[in-house]
């Protein structure tokens, strides 16, 4: 099975460029069937990617969320999932553009680690496991679209001028809806992994909490995501100041990932 799942990691691979490839022809090209052919790619590659994963799971014998390489597969799973889902519902292409790239570069950090199987360590294994990380999937998965959709705030009226996407880039108003949506999915999920963490933690080594690199990045990540919602919410706080805020979130997403495993290794560094 270990096998199969890195014949299909190489065909995901490629599905996930070609996807990248067939998006940006669709702008630059201007044909509407360009990018029906990246939607169909893209799914095409989601379910092959889901197929990678569940073989992953069967041939390490346990679930396939433990380690760098396992995580970064699952976060591309993530944001190709909820970007797929956000394309389809907002009717929205333009988007795949700028998040299939994201997506290749997850996807791309996953193929550079290691793929090697390993036993788990005790803490580990715990039904909480698969609670918390795929709760954390979701919610990586939410904010890396709300990158996308401020990036394209950002940049929409450059965009805008070339005519051709006028028709498939929603207004301001609609864009920052969008993001703000994205944003209230990611937090909600975060909520769930932050918590469900300190319920594991505390069976695990009898702390809820022990400030560890990647608990109190996540915290710090959730707090910037909390005031990015309130001071919507009650202060109706938006535009282009709202976009900027979720461009940082998702930096210290990024951080808390990749950055704290590098340089600020904890009782969290196996994954």
């Amino acid at each position: 099975m270990l096998q199969m799942e890195r014949i299909l990691f190489t065909i995901v691979l490629v599905s996930y460029f070609l996807t990248m490839v067939l998006y940006f022809a669709f702008v630059t090209m201007k044909n509407d069937k360009l990018y029906k052919a990246a939607e169909i790619v893209q799914l095409a590659g989601l379910v092959l990617h889901t197929c990678t994963i569940i073989a992953r799971g069967i041939g390490a014998g346990r679930l396939p969320l433990t380690n760098q390489y396992e995580f970064a597969s699952a976060f591309s799973w993530g944001l190709n999932l909820v970007s797929l889902l956000f394309i389809y519902r907002f009717k929205f292409p333009v988007l795949g553009a700028f998040a299939s790239p994201v997506t290749f570069l997850i996807i791309g950090y996953a193929a550079m680690q290691s793929k090697e199987v390993h036993e788990l360590m005790p803490a580990l294994k715990s039904y909480w496991l698969g609670f918390h990380v795929s709760s954390a999937i979701i919610s990586y998965g939410a904010f890396g679209v709300s990158f996308v959709l401020s990036i394209i705030f950002l940049m929409r009226d450059q965009i805008k001028s070339r005519g051709f996407l006028d028709e498939h880039i929603p207004s301001r108003e609609k864009l920052d809806l969008i993001s703000y949506r994205s944003v209230a999915l990611g937090l909600l999920f975060l909520t769930i992994t932050i918590i469900s963490g300190a319920i594991w933690a505390d069976r695990a080594w009898g702390s809820y909490w022990s400030w560890d690199p990647k608990e109190t990045w996540s915290l710090i990540t959730w707090i910037i995501y909390a005031v990015y919602l309130h001071l919507r919410i009650r202060k109706g706080w938006d535009g282009r100041a709202a976009a900027i805020f979720a461009v940082v979130g998702f930096i210290c997403v990024i951080f808390t990932y990749i950055g704290v495993n590098t340089f600020l290794p904890g009782m969290h560094s196996y994954a």
